[in-house]
């Protein structure tokens, strides 16, 4: 028998039996320590069935191998777990993958149509959709788009082209309407204005912006009566004169209205404005010139008779008229030369009306052209102070030295005897101020009284031969002033002074003439670059 292991005492020391189970060989033993000596120990061995000890074996090394996967047991679940997670995820991706790749096939087309039509928005008519022979819906609906965008590229370029026409034909319009002096309205059925050219916004003083797409009628009154006459007409044009009251005066329009038709419907009207104004007005002149003409022959002929024969019969039977009768006889005669004078002068200012010489131009200063006017008229009238207003410079302009002063002396004529209609009770000390100014490229002259002023209703009348608001006036002084400044290419307007501290309100004239500029002399550098304007007293 083999010696038991050493170990074995140690454990039957403890008074237990010890047993020693199989191990290399097929023997099962025990020790067990006897009390009743020292250091003695009973050691009992027998072998046993072989078939035993390897079942013994076995389950040892199966115990053992169990205990090991079990310590195990955990990084295998971790392991299996990894495993089938990789194994997911893998599957997750390839359907995804799968599913994209099914969605692109399926939405490609859509996309595709959606940037086309990205494209058609911004103007691209060009673009197509490829089909790629695709069938379905999605096809039959690429291939109307594609079908839409042809048509869509043919009805724009047809539509460009059409443009293009109508913006020719609308620059050549327009080039020829700018280039005729009648105005040009056109209106559409409504009676809204859509068209008008330059000469038809000066005649009727109004801004481009202010006419279109409103109603003529409305804008301008006096079109009413025109319009309805043509729309109760129906054909053909209606034609008359038109006066409209602006800011530059009165003014004579001739008007023509047509009536637009086409496929037998209402397309609206074309007004056609002449401004006759001018027109109108040199027609009245020249045949107040002819009248005048006519009056001066036949009243200047017998004047001079009628006087010498006043005169003589004066001084003949004067003596032999009786001392009851001698102040009467005296007073008739002398009031039939007065009147033969009076008659003398209004001829002579028809003759001058009518017989207008022809204007000889140079440049002259017109404060010198002022002085000489105003000097006579200050003479005979010493009871009104004259005052003169002018640059200490010379102001020169292209003007007929003669007719200029002629024009002034009308003028300031009118302004003292507009000083005397004035009562009494309300006039204060008379006052005349002539301003000379040049501004831009033309030179100004204004005459400003403090008299009883001009009417405010058809003010431009007093302009036209024959118009007086004065009882022994004859009409001809402003209406010798306007044919001056028409020689001279110049105007005249007729203005309201600034009312004085008392309420008064007298008159300004003002004559603009072409042409004006200011020479600087050496001496006068210094003053038109610092000092003001030169005031002075005309004596």
């Amino acid at each position: 028998m083999p010696p038991p292991p050493e170990k074995i005492f140690t454990e039957a020391d403890k008074g237990d039996p010890s047993l020693i189970a199989p191990g290399t060989t097929n023997l099962v033993g025990g020790v067990l320590k006897l009390a009743n000596f020292d250091d003695v120990y009973l050691y009992l061995a027998r072998p046993i069935d072989p078939r035993v000890t390897r079942h013994v074996r076995l389950t040892n090394e199966n115990a053992e191998e169990y205990r090991k996967l079990l310590e195990n047991r955990f990084g295998v679940q971790v392991a299996f777990a990894i495993l089938f997670v990789g194994m997911a995820l893998v599957v997750f991706l390839s359907a995804i993958w799968i599913g994209l790749g099914f969605a692109n096939r399926l939405v490609a087309p859509i996309r595709r149509l959606i940037s086309a039509a990205s494209d058609v928005s911004t103007g691209n008519l060009d673009v197509q959709v490829p089909v790629h022979g695709a069938t379905g819906d999605i096809a039959s609906l690429a291939d109307t788009f594609n079908t839409m965008t042809s048509q869509l590229k043919t009805q724009r370029n047809d539509v460009l082209t059409a443009n293009t026409q109508l913006d020719e034909r609308r620059r050549f319009t327009e080039a020829v309407l700018s280039g005729v002096s009648a105005g040009v309205i056109g209106l559409d059925p409504a009676g809204k204005v859509t068209l008008a050219n330059e000469p038809a916004l000066v005649a009727l003083g109004l801004q481009e912006s202010d006419l279109i797409d409103q109603r003529l009628a409305d804008l301008v009154p006096e079109f009413t009566t025109l319009i309805d006459e043509v729309r109760l007409r129906g054909r053909g044009p209606a034609l008359g004169q038109v006066q409209l009251a602006g800011a530059g005066g009165q003014r004579t329009l001739n008007v023509q209205v047509t009536q637009e038709w086409a496929d037998h419907s209402d397309d609206g009207m074309v007004v056609t404005l002449d401004d006759i104004t001018d027109l109108v007005g040199a027609q009245r002149r020249s045949a107040w010139a002819d009248v005048a003409r006519r009056i001066a022959h036949e009243i200047k002929n017998p004047l001079t008779p009628i006087q010498l024969s006043a005169e003589r019969l004066k001084r003949r039977y004067g003596s032999r008229i009786a001392e009851d009768d001698r102040g009467v006889f005296d007073q008739c005669t002398d009031t039939i030369v007065r009147q033969v004078g009076d008659i003398r002068r209004m001829v002579d200012e028809f003759s001058a009306f009518a017989r207008m010489p022809k204007a000889v131009m140079e440049y002259r200063d017109l404060r010198e052209v002022v002085r000489e006017a105003v000097f006579l008229q200050e003479v005979g009238n010493p009871d009104i102070r004259f005052q003169l207003d002018s640059p200490p410079d010379p102001v020169m302009a292209r003007v007929d030295h003669r007719l200029v002063t002629q024009a002034l002396t009308n003028i300031v004529k009118n302004a003292t005897e507009a000083i005397e209609a004035v009562p009494q009770a309300e006039r204060e000390a008379g006052l005349i101020v002539i301003r000379i100014r040049p501004q831009e490229d033309t030179a100004i002259i204004e005459v400003e009284d403090n008299g009883k002023g001009l009417p405010k209703h058809d003010r431009d009348s007093l302009l036209e031969p024959y118009m007086t608001t004065r009882e022994k006036g004859t009409g001809l002084g402003l209406a010798i002033v306007r044919k001056v400044m028409e020689e001279h290419g110049g105007t005249i307007d007729l203005l309201d002074a600034v009312p004085a501290e008392n309420g008064n309100r007298g008159a300004v004239v003002r004559l603009t003439f072409p042409d004006g500029k200011v020479t600087v002399s050496d001496a006068d550098e210094g003053a038109q670059s610092g000092e003001g304007m030169d005031v002075r007293e005309v004596v």
